[in-house]
């Protein structure tokens, strides 16, 4: 009897385990709850709402402190990867001059829309009365300033661009050492790593940050605060629409004949997942087998769609200048056309090789602002409330980018099959998901023409 109800009880089917948020959703879902709270104090109790601002700029200070090392670490391995990428002969090289083009085309696309809709104009994001040690008065002071008294004096300082500077050197000296230096190259890396786990370990004090800075900018601006922070996300996400659609979906017609719409249809399993993590890099696997089967040869997509990832950030780009216009304006000190040129050549450095990393958004967008405007800096505070809100529009930009770009150099190098190509997006070809291959129902002929085609081969 005991055997039997054994064998009964094993056999018996088992309900499947419920599985619960993971840590990344729990940390949403409280910078969410913080947001709201913030900004109910800051109607409610205005007063002292406004006591709550040392919480956003404790905070923000966290952040800073961990700017100069970000920089550092992402710039020298960001050179090393461009280095990398560009000996694999011309497909590196066009990637990597394609993705540099695209980027400084959205990070210009996002200082025009900012432009266009003055975000944060009217708010009190200013607590206090800002004093910028060491601001150069002529070019002459800036070039020199950018020279560090001492190599290790740049991390010490208050100057992104002494960082920058430093980080630049090391990297291209690196290049020029060859296999000696993959020593030091591993060895920043690591580096790279702890100093990320110290910054996903301060971001875990985000929801306490942006419920200071929410609760203190409403409580002094009131309802005008909310409705700013609101058009700021929604020009953003805007924006993000129109460079997909209008750019990048004009750009791919025109090369590939290929529909924008048709090729989101095709990704669409991708783009759930993209939207439940807030990032990206979760897509990375599935991105890189349905490209090649959608038929664009290995050789392309395993150089693109991996060097996009670092390089080719068009969402962050267009976050990146929008977030800075508006926390100027909010400051109540708006960029001049210089600075935002200015910001513009920072960040298209600045914003490679730390792609996925969860908080190197932010981090960049503080040290950009540390380098031209350090009395910027703890406008971040707000922008951490609404951070969140807006990481997904970046991921699925960045994604949709990758997709679009694998396409074009396939194209351009002459190694995709576009016959292929519009029989998967037509549905003809579907993509077997529990293998991660394409189910081609006979059409292994066609399959094997592909591969011995000349050109796929690699040149």
């Amino acid at each position: 009897m005991a055997a039997t109800a054994l064998t009964g009880s094993r056999s018996a089917p088992r309900k499947p385990r419920r599985r619960g948020w993971d840590k990344h959703t729990w940390l949403y879902v409280a910078v969410v709850i913080a947001v709201v709270l913030g900004a109910v104090i800051g109607l409610v109790a205005p007063d002292f709402a406004v006591g709550l601002e040392p919480l956003g700029k404790a905070f923000v200070g966290l952040i800073k402190m961990m700017i100069a090392p970000i920089i550092f670490c992402t710039i020298v391995i960001g050179v090393g990867s461009i280095a990398t990428a560009a000996t694999v002969g011309k497909i590196g090289g066009l990637a990597l001059a394609y993705f540099m083009t695209m980027s400084t085309f959205a990070l210009a696309i996002g200082l025009v829309v900012g432009n266009l809709l003055h975000p944060g104009t009217g708010l009190d994001m200013q607590g206090a009365e800002y004093t910028v040690t060491g601001e150069s008065s002529s070019t002459q002071d800036f070039v020199l300033g950018i020279i560090p008294t001492t190599f290790f004096s740049a991390f010490t300082g208050e100057s992104v661009l002494q960082v920058l500077f430093i980080a630049l050197l090391a990297g291209f000296a690196l290049q020029g050492l060859g296999e000696r230096a993959t020593p030091v190259m591993d060895a920043i890396k690591h580096l790279q790593t702890l100093v990320f786990r110290i910054l996903s370990m301060i971001l875990w004090l985000a929801p306490l940050g942006a419920f200071g800075a929410i609760a203190a900018v409403v409580g002094k601006t009131g309802i005008a605060a909310i409705w700013s922070l609101g058009v700021l996300m929604l020009g953003f996400y805007i924006t993000c629409i129109v460079f997909i659609v209008g750019v990048l979906g004009t750009l791919l017609y025109a090369v590939t004949r290929v529909n924008i719409f048709a090729v989101m249809k095709y990704l669409g399993r991708e783009y759930l997942l993209i939207v439940g993590t807030s990032s990206s890099e979760s897509a990375l696997p599935r991105l890189i087998a349905k490209m090649e089967h959608l038929g664009v040869s290995k050789p392309v997509v395993g150089i693109t769609v991996p060097t996009g990832y670092s390089f080719n950030l068009d969402g962050t780009a267009i976050y990146l200048t929008m977030a800075s216009l508006f926390i100027a304006a909010g400051m109540g000190d708006p960029m001049s056309l210089s600075e935002q040129i200015g910001l513009l050549v920072f960040m298209i450095i600045a914003s490679k090789g730390a792609a996925g990393v969860t908080g190197a958004g932010l981090a960049t967008l503080a040290g950009g602002l540390q380098a031209y405007r350090p009395e910027l800096v703890d406008g971040v505070g707000v922008i951490v409330g609404i951070d969140r809100f807006m990481s997904e529009g970046r991921a699925l930009t960045n994604f949709t980018g990758n997709a679009v770009a694998t396409l074009l150099l396939g194209s351009w190098t002459k190694q995709v099959d576009m016959q292929r190509v519009h029989r998967v997006l037509r549905g003809e070809a579907p993509f077997d998901e529990t293998t991660l291959t394409g189910d081609n129902h006979g059409d292994s002929d066609s399959h094997a023409r592909v591969e011995a085609d000349p050109r796929f081969r690699r040149r």
